[in-house]
């Protein structure tokens, strides 16, 4: 059944469960796909698992679905990475999300900073926290992850930084780098990337009194969505499941 459609539900999928395909799942399965009675689909809920799931019932506006059985568990992670990303103006922010939930990304947090340019409050930054948790769910149903990272509430750079507790607080800023291939192996980061206009003197000094190190990808200067995963893809690479 590897072939069979993957879709997320937020319901308990142990025991056999019967369930209601959400909006988002019947639109995808059966609006799109054009699914019928009898089809499977594989269905996750974030717990780590994937299950085989078969619709048993197929209307014009709703479907329902019966667990068969649980298929796979994702396996442990050897590390944990949580990204701080300043918020960016666009697409952008959904591209930075979409790929670092492929990359394995565990948690984002949309950041401001001095030199951010989005302003969102109230009712519009949490519509848009909202469209990019369904972004990540989307990552995780093409890519097949079975554990969604969580979009964390946004806040500022500085007050994010205070809260790290981290093996490994990185910030991709040139500033008293050490090389990675220096560091003891971490089980936990927290990469922390700036604007586009980067982050300001003062921010930096702050943000290296939080035992942050600098850390610079290369002599070319990347967009902020680009130094993201460019850092993450290194990351995996030296101590994840790369």
């Amino acid at each position: 059944m590897s072939s069979a459609p993957r879709i997320y539900t937020h319901v308990d999928l142990s025991n056999e469960r019967v369930f209601d395909l959400d909006d988002n799942a019947f639109g995808h399965a059966i609006r799109a796909l054009r699914l019928q009675q009898g089809d499977h689909v594989r269905v996750f809920n974030g717990d780590g698992h994937e299950y085989l799931a078969q619709l048993i019932e197929v209307g014009k506006k709703q479907a329902q679905a019966k667990v068969v059985h649980s298929l796979q568990q994702d396996p442990t992670a050897p590390l944990t990475i949580r990204l701080g990303q300043v918020m960016s103006k666009g697409d952008r922010m959904d591209f930075t999300i979409q790929k670092a939930t492929e990359l394995g990304i565990n948690q984002i947090t949309p950041l401001w900073s001095e030199r951010c340019d989005v302003r969102l409050k109230g009712e519009r930054l949490d519509k848009k926290c909202d469209h990019w948790q369904r972004v990540a769910i989307s990552a995780c149903e093409q890519s097949g992850r079975n554990v969604v990272p969580q979009i964390e509430t946004p806040c500022s750079a500085l007050e994010w930084a205070q809260h790290s507790q981290a093996d490994l607080r990185l910030l991709l800023h040139p500033h008293q780098q050490q090389p990675l291939h220096q560091q003891q192996t971490p089980r936990t980061i927290d990469l922390l990337v700036g604007p586009e206009g980067g982050f300001s003197e003062s921010e930096v000094a702050q943000l290296l009194a939080q035992q942050f190190t600098g850390l610079r990808l290369g002599p070319r200067i990347l967009r902020t969505e680009t130094a993201a995963l460019a850092a993450l893809s290194v990351l995996q690479y030296l101590w994840g499941d790369f």
